[in-house]
């Protein structure tokens, strides 16, 4: 047995809404009401007075007075577009999916009103994007917009003007799995693709399965749906015909063969070829963005296979796409990450902390880093194979807890051809 480091750390996923026996729920309730506030999840928050004096219970009002919050949260300065639970328009064709170096207009971020902790992770994503693209904020009541829009008032460098506010109720953050999955059909018009969302079976996951329609329709953009589970984070485009997965597709949708799975990829996508790693083990979602970060369609950087956890997958990975080509022919140039020990969170969690977990996004590079040694060495790494890129680090160590980072949370929309 692989022995883990015990930590006690906080976990952002709503763990009230778990389902579990009658009494362990009637033991948990009052612990969880202390670190989550459960209260505005049944009742969102309609009034300023106590949302005003939650966020300053939980520091979040970053130097401003609770009179002063509540005053600004009753003008409501923020303006919340409002979707409607309607139906987007079919595409027409299949769809390209563009690779993340290519220009993105906007970045999709739900924000975590139930989890404090990370309320400073989500405002670093946004001050680190804001300068470069626009940012839709998914929130899933109105006065939750003026909230955030609060925050990052007070912490004063994200461009409040970038900001979208959308009421799009979701069950949870992380928005690279449920949200769409954006491109250009061969027409070159922009449109959505959804697949089956179904990675959290002991939660209610209703409203994120719905989300990505939603938000398709709202935007008014075409969509059709893709007749696989899998989720965003499962994903790589080059944009130029290649697609990466790991093998947690077959563990997904267990009936399904490797052509069959690529068959019905090819009927909404367009590339030539598809690659499979295998899956990280002891890791929660098997995600590829977990595993590699493709810096272009060349070169990739991947976990250091110098830790006996995962040691032999990260070897096995690195030595497949070293001996792999992308859809034209080219070979792949593979750069180490460090390797950071994973460890278990309230004994049952194991945590598998990447630097591959990068969002690239007009120049940018937003890279997840935890408060240790290697981060500053993962930074470096990342310059020297982005050297035309600013490279941000963003501070991961609460949100990783859930499963994930910087990637995870956020959900690129390239620019429409139409503006290039």
């Amino acid at each position: 047995m692989i022995r883990q480091a015990l930590q006690f750390q906080f976990v952002p996923y709503p763990l009230w809404r778990r389902k579990m026996p009658a009494f362990v729920r009637a033991l948990s309730r009052p612990l969880l009401e202390r670190a989550y506030p459960v209260q505005f999840d049944q009742h969102p928050p309609t009034q300023a007075g106590p949302l005003a004096r939650w966020l300053a219970q939980h520091n979040l009002l970053c130097g401003e007075s609770e009179s002063e919050a509540r005053r600004y949260l009753a003008q409501q300065p923020a303006t919340v577009e409002h979707s409607a639970q309607s139906t987007p328009p079919p595409a027409r064709g299949k769809i390209r999916v563009p690779a993340q170096w290519e220009a993105a207009e906007q970045v999709l971020i739900t924000w975590p009103v139930l989890y404090p902790p990370l309320w400073a992770l989500h405002a670093q994503m946004v001050e680190g994007l804001t300068p470069v693209c626009a940012v839709s904020i998914l929130v899933p009541a109105p006065l939750w917009a003026q909230a955030a829009h609060l925050f990052l008032r007070a912490r004063a460098k994200a461009d409040l003007s970038r900001l979208r506010f959308i009421l799009l109720p979701t069950d949870d953050i992380w928005v690279r799995d449920y949200g769409p999955v954006v491109g250009h059909d061969e027409e070159g018009e922009t449109a959505a693709v959804y697949g089956l969302y179904l990675t959290l079976p002991n939660y209610p996951q209703q409203r994120d399965r719905a989300a990505a329609a939603r938000w398709a329709a709202h935007e008014e953009l075409p969509a059709r749906a893709l007749n696989l589970r899998t989720e965003g984070g499962n994903l790589w485009s080059d944009g130029q015909g290649t697609l990466i997965m790991s093998q947690q597709v077959f563990h997904s949708n267990p009936h399904l063969s490797r052509g069959e799975i690529e068959e019905r990829l090819h009927e909404v996508f367009i590339f030539d070829k598809l690659i499979l790693l295998p899956r990280l083990k002891r890791e929660e979602t098997g995600h590829i963005d977990l595993l590699v970060k493709l810096a272009d369609a060349r070169t990739a950087l991947m976990t250091a296979p110098t830790l006996f956890y995962n040691g032999s997958v990260l070897r096995k990975a690195r030595w497949q796409l070293e001996h792999e080509t992308n859809a034209r022919g080219e070979r792949y140039h593979v750069l180490e990450l460090p390797a950071l020990p994973p460890y278990l969170n309230w004994l049952g969690f194991p945590i598998w902390r990447s630097y591959t977990n990068a969002l690239t996004i007009n120049g940018r590079v937003l890279v997840p880093v935890y408060g240790v040694a290697q981060d500053t060495a993962a930074l470096e790494t990342y310059q020297r194979a982005m050297p035309g890129y600013t490279v941000i680090g963003i501070d991961c160590k609460a949100g990783v807890n859930g499963g994930g980072a910087v990637h995870c949370l956020t959900k690129e929309v390239p620019q429409s051809q139409k503006r290039l």
